[in-house]
């Protein structure tokens, strides 16, 4: 992992949930309970959650999979994931947190039934490798699921491009110091594959039986999901 990354993230850490809500309207709540809807968890359910940042994808997991399920939550930045923790807790939720590489991962293979990734997978320094790690540690069978950002077309494509070129450098870099961290991250998400593009790479991984993309809010966001070979 690109270290220039891990220390963007670290600095933003603490303002991190505050500015996703304020930037994206609260719309990324709906994206991330339609990622668990196309996973097809189910109570019992062991879920790998990899750059789970604050927590926020693993503790909704936590919730469906129950108490006879597992959740492991994995992040490359440490002061990322420091909250996750308390907030798991806080709402009496049992889950696990580590930092982990997601090109990396130090888990057996065939041991969870979904890996999953949002909003992360476009950060890694080699993205097939990451499908690859989040395969190898799914039981063949299992799903794996990302949840990013694309780029919409049509009506949405223009004030969706000024928004995020300009609206959201200004305001992310006014409540949390770090605009160069709210440019990043609107210019990562114009330039990272998205719809058939992205399941090239699932293709190249060489790793799933089925594949398919979902398009969220006009092409603003995909979910993308494998069945794991």
């Amino acid at each position: 992992m690109s270290e220039k990354v891990r220390s963007m993230f670290a600095d933003i850490a603490s303002d991190y949930d505050r500015i996703n809500t304020v930037l994206s309207f609260g719309v990324h709540h709906a994206w991330r309970k339609k990622a668990i809807l196309e996973s097809e968890a189910k109570t019992g359910d062991h879920v790998l959650d990899c750059a789970t940042g604050t927590g926020d994808l693993a503790i909704a997991f936590k919730k469906v999979v129950g108490e006879s399920g597992y959740v492991m939550g994995t992040d490359f930045c440490a002061p990322m994931i420091e909250p996750a923790p308390a907030k798991a807790e806080k709402e009496g939720l049992s889950i696990d947190f580590e930092v982990a590489d997601a090109m990396n991962l130090p888990y057996e293979d065939n041991w969870f039934d979904i890996s999953s990734i949002s909003f992360g997978i476009r950060n890694v320094d080699e993205p097939v490798t990451a499908l690859k790690e989040m395969a190898r540690v799914v039981k063949p069978g299992g799903r794996v699921v990302v949840l990013e950002f694309g780029q919409p077309n049509g009506l949405l494509k223009m004030p969706y491009n000024l928004y995020s070129q300009h609206i959201m450098p200004a305001v992310g870099g006014f409540l949390s110091g770090n605009r160069e961290a709210y440019t990043y991250l609107p210019r990562t998400s114009a330039a990272f594959p998205a719809g058939d593009n992205f399941i090239k790479l699932m293709v190249e991984a060489d790793s799933f039986t089925e594949m398919k993309a979902i398009k969220l809010t006009g092409g603003i966001a995909y979910i993308y999901v494998g069945v794991v070979r």
